[in-house]
């Protein structure tokens, strides 16, 4: 029988074997226009990574539109992720969602971290309640940390929670990708020049091959925030593609 998580890893066990060898999967070759060059993937070994499409930074009673971000930047992915992600899930490849979700306790929040979001002290940062609505900001299972109404997620979907701006530390990210079978990921979502770039990073530094689809991420920074994210992400950490071209792709 198949002993694993994952029919792409798992091993072949009998009361008197076990067989180590992982089942061959036949390569999808995809070859996409990117900003630098021709790159080919393959689709059976890769992963869509969606960071942050949340209620607390993607919609107009969340977090960011009360402390006077404006976020109609953080809804351009909105529909270009609403094309691609159906298409990705009839291809065979996983969809998982990395988002903020913090503990009820903030016991995995540093006081660094949680400086970051509340500089003052005095103000409303991770964890903290909502004036009017009460919803604590990103924490686990509440309204605020929900993936916003526009975008669905479907029973196939993945979804782990996170308690920094990298996807990776102290999550079960890299395991699940591990087990999957998974060497590609592409990226989008919110802040693009934030979690997206830092979950992308780490991810280049883990040794998995990344490629930011541009405008399925974005972010309510300046503009030269975005475009230091993109020319760093074909300088050192991959190649950037568009939604279209992987549409046409699959």
């Amino acid at each position: 029988m198949a002993l694993g998580s994952s029919a792409r890893t798992a091993w072949q066990v009998s009361p008197a074997t076990a067989n180590l060898v992982r089942p061959s999967l036949t390569p999808r070759p995809l070859t996409l226009p990117t900003g630098t060059r021709s790159v080919t993937i393959d689709l059976s070994r890769t992963a869509m990574i969606v960071v942050d499409m949340q209620n607390d930074f993607c919609h107009p009673d969340g977090w960011l539109a009360h402390i006077g971000v404006d976020i109609t930047p953080a809804r351009r992915p909105i529909g270009p992720l609403q094309r691609l992600l159906p298409a990705l899930r009839q291809a065979g490849i996983p969809v998982i969602w990395v988002n903020w979700g913090t503990r009820p306790d903030r016991l995995n929040l540093s006081p660094a971290l949680l400086h970051v979001y509340n500089p003052s002290g005095r103000g409303v940062g991770l964890g903290d309640e909502m004036p009017g609505t009460g919803a604590r900001v990103l924490q686990l299972g509440s309204w605020s940390a929900a993936v916003v109404e526009d975008l669905t997620i479907d029973p196939s979907d993945i979804q782990v929670a996170k308690h920094r701006m990298s996807g990776f530390p102290d999550t079960p990210l890299d395991s699940i990708l591990r087990n999957l079978g998974v060497t590609t990921l592409l990226f989008g979502g919110v802040n693009l020049d934030q979690c997206v770039m830092c979950t992308l990073q780490d991810a280049n530094f883990l040794g998995y091959d990344c490629l930011l689809v541009e405008d399925c991420a974005a972010t309510t920074s300046p503009d030269y925030c975005h475009a230091a994210t993109v020319y760093n992400v074909n300088q050192c950490f991959g190649f950037v593609v568009g939604s279209e071209a992987l549409l046409q792709g699959l």
